[in-house]
């Protein structure tokens, strides 16, 4: 049997559920391929979604048209703006989430979307045509076969590719928790020619609430109110839950030095590097022997269930011995254990073998997107599935790709790491990554992208409404800023005092400014940011023009570095590897030097002088 679609998606997890969303939404006739329809959007690990760096992609993929920031409202069970105590272009997002409802919300939406199709099996080979992909084979489940012809595939397997779970000594092929590998896919890809390589992750045990003494903890509430993720809620009406906090302690570090030699992480059963950002507890014991205590954020796993995530205490540890380190724990003490935690190794493909719009370079029309590019976290992956799926729906409508840049967004800054620089451990998204970080703040994502999203078609009319009811109220508030003083002082130089609180100011100035900020308070702060940052925000987007003309400034894809005189061998061979879009990202190439690019550019303005015969020095930019 076969059947006919634009794009395939494989995989269900949080980048496959962005791509297919994107690419459908676009147009374009998708199938998303899973091994279970009931476990689409699934939260393997932490039922949270945001975080500080990972909270600024959230907004992005919300801004541009996406899933994930509608279904964490829809679903959190607790919401907090972290970093608040720092300035405004670190404050990160997060919400607790309900994991089943989660995970049913996106289904729902999924299943609502016009051009989408959602089918069960396993993608077992990618078939390709004269250099391009032109099917999917997959293993239905009742063992048979199908081909899905196509014009462009996107990978999302997740930790499911060849993925060997560990709980002590004992290990077996699965890519979560009572889920089957995938194992053919793999070599499927690495026959094409991409390269793979192996990564692990890991998880932490999960607890039966009524068995907590909450008594020896301590408590951590929600912010009230709550901050939604998505630019198309003004407010959220949830009642929140709390988390709670403990620690480890000597004892339990004393136990687990003791019983090293029965960790897989230490043994030499496990081989591959997990998250340098969020290691096992036993790497933690190892790697800062005087710290005499950790944290463990107790947190619920939804409004309907008695799983609570131990998070902090990610270990693959055997279970005897996870079972006494839990009841060292204080509150913890009669705490029964439902779900060991356990540890994961699976194949990666090196991001450098992709181009910034996620297309890989070895086959025209295959994509990956996810935690097969070397990244950890549904936020991380969600933002890649996005872009993947936009861009294969617009390459298969003859329409340019979006390509994101670093001063644009932390997607940007994300993508072009990943195939930049590639990856020697999973990688997470901080702000500290970004040198735009003040400009790219969760407040100004739909400024930022809102437009983007509309004029690829991903935006509705009812957001887009939303956006420009903002942007004018926005550009109102600006007006006033410099026409209206109170006090015989601006408002401007008001809001740029920080030790005025902004709800006194407008209460001051009432009228037209206490309307506004009733109606658009998001616009009112933002506007506030603005103008107590302005010098900084000046030279941080001076910068950003620069690097903005470089990235505009193409390299052919058909040059050949080997000819470009006076250039470096060690350069020749890196951007042979990485064939960088632009002199811009030439520049981020690891191991490329200013006076590698500057050789390049003359080489590429001479180039053009020959193709004009002899007219403009200028580079040609996108």
């Amino acid at each position: 049997m076969e059947r006919d679609f634009d794009i395939v998606v494989i995989g269900g997890g949080h980048a496959g559920a962005e791509a297919a969303w994107s690419a459908a939404g676009l147009g374009a006739r998708v199938a998303l391929v899973t091994l279970s329809g009931q476990t689409v959007a699934a939260m393997s690990c932490n039922p949270a979604i945001g975080g500080i760096g990972k909270g600024q992609i959230v907004r992005e993929i919300d801004a541009l048209g996406g899933l994930m920031g509608r279904a964490a409202d829809a679903t959190g069970i607790q919401f907090r703006m972290l970093n608040r105590s720092k300035g405004p272009a670190v404050w990160g997002p997060r919400c607790q989430s309900d994991r089943h409802a989660y995970a049913a919300w996106v289904q729902a939406a999924l299943a609502r979307r016009d051009n989408l199709a959602i089918l069960t099996g396993e993608a077992t080979e990618i078939l390709v045509s004269a250099g391009r992909v032109a099917g999917v084979r997959l293993r239905t489940a009742n063992g048979g076969e199908e081909t899905l012809s196509c014009r462009a595939a996107i990978v999302t397997a997740g930790t499911f590719l060849n993925g060997l779970m560990h709980l002590g000594d004992r290990t077996w092929p699965g890519g979560r928790y009572d889920e089957p590998a995938a194992s053919r896919l793999s070599d499927s890809l690495a026959g094409l020619g991409l390269a793979r390589g192996r990564l692990k992750t890991g998880t932490c045990p999960r607890l039966a609430a009524e068995t907590i003494d909450y008594s020896q903890c301590t408590r951590q509430d929600g912010d009230d109110p709550p901050t939604p993720f998505s630019f198309a809620n003004d407010s959220l009406d949830v009642r929140q839950i709390p988390c709670w906090i403990t620690f480890t302690n000597e004892q339990v570090h004393a136990l687990i030095r003791d019983n090293l030699h029965r960790a897989p992480m230490f043994t030499g059963q496990i081989r591959s590097t997990g998250p340098r950002y969020c290691p096992s507890l036993e790497t933690k014991i190892v790697r800062f022997p005087d710290k005499t205590g950790h944290q463990v954020f107790l947190e619920p796993e939804g409004r309907d269930t008695n799983w609570v995530y131990c998070n902090g205490i990610s270990t693959s540890l055997p279970a005897e011995l996870q079972e006494r380190i839990v009841r060292l724990i204080p509150g913890l003490a009669d705490a029964r254990i439902v779900r060991f935690g356990y540890a994961i190794e699976y194949d990666y493909f090196p991001p450098t073998q992709l181009k910034a719009t996620l297309e890989t370079k070895a086959v025209e029309g295959l994509y990956l997107a996810g935690q097969v590019n070397g990244t950890t976290g549904y936020e991380e992956a969600a933002g890649q599935g996005l872009l993947a799926g936009a861009n294969a729906a617009l390459k298969a409508r003859g329409q340019a790709e979006l390509v994101l840049r670093r001063d644009q967004t932390y997607i940007g800054v994300m993508i072009d790491d990943l195939v930049t620089k590639g990856v020697s451990e999973p990688y997470r998204m901080f702000t500290s990554r970004s040198e735009h970080r003040l400009s790219l703040r969760a407040d100004n994502a739909d400024t930022r992208l809102t437009e983007i999203g509309r004029e690829i078609g991903l935006v509705d009319d009812a957001r887009w409404r939303r956006y420009q009811d903002k942007r004018q109220a926005r550009q109102r508030i600006e007006t006033l800023l410099e026409t209206m003083r109170v006090d015989g002082k601006s408002l401007r130089d008001w809001f740029r005092r920080p030790d005025m609180p902004v709800e006194e100011i407008v209460a001051r100035a009432g009228g037209e400014l206490a309307e506004l900020a009733g109606k658009q308070p998001a616009a009112l702060a933002s506007a506030v940011i603005d103008t107590r940052y302005a010098g900084y925000l000046i030279k941080e987007q001076s910068a950003a023009k620069r690097m903005e003309e470089m990235d505009g400034k193409l390299i052919p894809d058909s040059i050949d570095y080997a000819i470009v005189s006076h250039l470096r061998q060690e350069a020749r061979e890196k951007l042979t590897i990485i064939r960088p879009r632009s002199l811009g990202q030439a520049l981020r190439v690891s191991g490329i030097t200013p006076a590698d690019v500057t050789v390049l550019a003359i080489h590429l303005a001479a180039g053009k002088r020959r193709e004009t015969g002899g007219g403009s020095r200028r580079i040609a930019k996108s």
